[in-house]
């Protein structure tokens, strides 16, 4: 079978976290080490040949298919998508086509920046779904708006980044501040550190949190959204 059809409903389906693996380099055991987290994983174009070198099966492998090794794309020929639209990004492609609880994209920065810079647009215009972006040193989500709460041991780096405008308020932390204006262009908080125990954050804008990537499964817990 080559590659397959679309329809109008999910390519994957899933009640657990799904993880699509990206193109960019990651370290050799990224993906076992995320194996515990995710119920399913996609393939992102070239990002399938990672998966390949894991020796884990894909659910599907999803984009337009340019940057796919030739042996990736006879391992994984049943379950080829190719989406030949040219006014979106390969990880928009496959988020757009997974319906799970959370995503979380693994092989999305370290490589190109325009390429994470991309990734971090599509984040900010779909603030409905949980996302996160895992790479050997972080875990990074875009926070809920309204209200978040999580624990943290006290010293742990949590860097707040704005991906667009924002009020924000944050507790918990070693410099906190309070319904301050945020923006790209504007005030960012990086390297902040947390005092020990809750970490609050209110937003009613797109804002990256960063937390050690020690830290993921707080991150995971701090991304989930309302259903």
């Amino acid at each position: 079978m080559g590659v397959q059809s679309l329809s109008n409903k999910p390519i994957v389906a899933s009640d657990k976290p799904v993880c699509l693996v990206g193109g960019a380099p990651i370290a050799k055991d990224a993906i076992s080490a995320v194996s515990d987290h995710a119920g399913a994983f996609v393939g992102v174009d070239g990002g399938a040949d990672h998966l390949l070198a894991a020796d884990m099966r894909p659910a599907a492998v999803i984009g337009d298919l340019d940057s796919l090794s030739d042996q990736a794309r006879a391992t994984f020929h049943d379950c080829l998508f190719e989406v030949t639209e040219q006014s979106t990004t390969d990880f928009e492609k496959a988020l757009t086509r997974v319906a799970a609880p959370m995503v979380l994209g693994l092989g999305f920065t370290g490589g190109r920046l325009d390429h994470s810079l991309s990734v971090l647009n599509v984040m900010a215009q779909h603030l409905q779904r949980a996302i996160l972006l895992i790479d050997r040193e972080d875990a990074s989500f875009i926070a809920p708006l309204g209200q978040i709460t999580f624990d943290l041991p006290a010293g742990t780096r949590v860097s707040i980044m704005p991906l667009g405008a924002a009020k924000v308020t944050v507790t918990g932390l070693r410099w906190p501040f309070a319904d301050m204006a945020m923006a790209p262009d504007g005030f960012t908080s990086p390297s902040n550190a947390a005092l020990g125990g809750h970490v609050s954050l209110q937003t009613d804008g797109p804002v990256l949190v960063t937390l050690p990537q020690a830290h993921l499964r707080t991150a995971m817990q701090a991304a989930v959204r309302a259903r």
